[in-house]
């Protein structure tokens, strides 16, 4: 999940939002002042529900940025780097550099985030408790009452044993603990997140019919979400399995053809374009690589604007690259492999671009060491 804007950085990593938060914060903060709390705590003006509302609303996702944020550090700690912190329409995304070492590990990274949740819901839990003995009462308890409720069902239904949840992590971390296999443990979550998503979006569409509207509707969308990443993620973890002990330096194109930025695109297409027989060209300057272009990006630019336009306008930026070490296990390079690369990642050295790695390398890679696993299966 991509960042559409910045908002900086907490504990060293990157914090982004997602445009789609925009769509779910609205919903959020129009459900709140418009229904729940007018129903709930009528008598106050309009202003104040709104005003109740957005309040709520924000605090809500800042209790999610923790939740996320928590998972970072106890990451980082345990010798994980982490990429960003991602909030989207479905909460938020920590996007981690590699798998956790050991049981020990998984369970103390997937725990932590949904007792930060627990923790803030007691928070204000005890806060709307103590503000209503002291005698408030009406709009002000009840925005803190929804806070510490919606933020202890956030931590609840986290806790779920199935992926992509942080219970299908303390599943995972369970079934590796008691198998010493990874990737069984992680198939068997994955199963589990399926299995989730089925029974909600049946629930879901059961609630739609019986008149529940959008809610209805909004429970089937998470149970298709769960579906779909649970489905990856056991995609994710064969892969991973077949590629045990496989380098990046193992599979990568040592050396690859580069170009410089400023070179217009129909210098590229007239004299790259069928010399080199790969779809994607990096871009350099000194050694360094500075940017990316595949035949995709190139083959967007209309043909009049092709001798105005230069490699660089139409490049995947610097900030943007996957870098990798050709010592790295290329299972921890995967989970990276996104965004505007198109799943490519660049092998740099000390900065110098030695090597590319390709879908098609990693493909070769995977073909491989799954025939490698028949073989060793036979053998026993």
């Amino acid at each position: 999940m991509r960042a559409s804007f910045r908002l900086g950085r907490i504990a060293g990593v990157p914090i982004g939002v997602n445009w789609s938060v925009l769509v779910i914060f609205v919903l959020i903060a129009w459900a709140l002042s418009a229904s729940l709390f007018p129903h709930s705590y009528p008598g106050h003006s309009t202003f104040a529900y709104v005003v109740a509302g957005l309040a709520a609303a924000v605090v809500f996702f800042l209790g999610l940025l923790a939740h996320e944020v928590a998972h970072a550090v106890i990451a980082k700690r345990n010798g994980i780097d982490v990429e960003s912190i991602t909030l989207w329409l479905f909460g938020g995304v920590s996007e981690l550099k590699g798998e956790a070492r050991d049981p020990g590990a998984e369970l103390r990274i997937a725990g932590v985030g949904p007792l930060v949740s627990l923790l803030i819901g007691i928070f204000f839990g005890v806060i709307a408790a103590l503000v209503s003995l002291g005698g408030t009462r009406g709009l002000l308890v009840g925005a803190l009452s929804w806070l510490a409720g919606i933020n202890v069902l956030l931590a609840i239904f986290n806790v779920l044993p199935a992926a992509p949840l942080d219970g299908g992590r303390l599943l995972r971390a369970a079934v590796w603990k008691a198998t010493g296999d990874r990737t069984k443990a992680s198939v068997v979550a994955a199963r589990a997140g399926w299995a989730l998503g089925v029974v909600l979006i049946i629930i879901g569409f059961w609630r739609f019919v019986a008149g529940a509207g959008f809610g209805g509707l909004w429970l089937a969308l998470i149970g298709w979400f769960l579906i779909g990443a649970a489905s990856m993620e056991e995609r994710q973890a064969r892969m991973g399995s077949a590629l045990r002990g496989v380098r990046v330096a193992d599979v990568m194109t040592p050396q690859p053809q580069t170009a410089s930025g400023e070179m217009t695109v129909a210098d590229f297409v007239d004299h790259y374009l069928f010399a080199y027989r790969h779809t994607a060209l990096p871009l350099t300057e000194d050694g360094r690589p500075v940017g990316l272009v595949t035949l995709d990006r190139v083959r967007g630019i209309p043909p009049d604007r092709r001798e105005s336009t230069t490699l660089a306008e139409v490049s995947c930026q610097a900030g943007d690259l996957v870098l990798a070490n050709p010592d790295e296990q290329l299972s921890d390079l995967l989970p990276r492999l996104s965004g505007c690369a198109d799943g490519r990642a660049l092998v740099v050295t000390e900065q110098r671009l030695v090597g590319i790695v390709s879908p098609s390398d990693i493909s070769r890679a995977v073909q491989r060491g799954s025939m490698r696993e028949q073989m060793a299966a036979g053998r026993r």
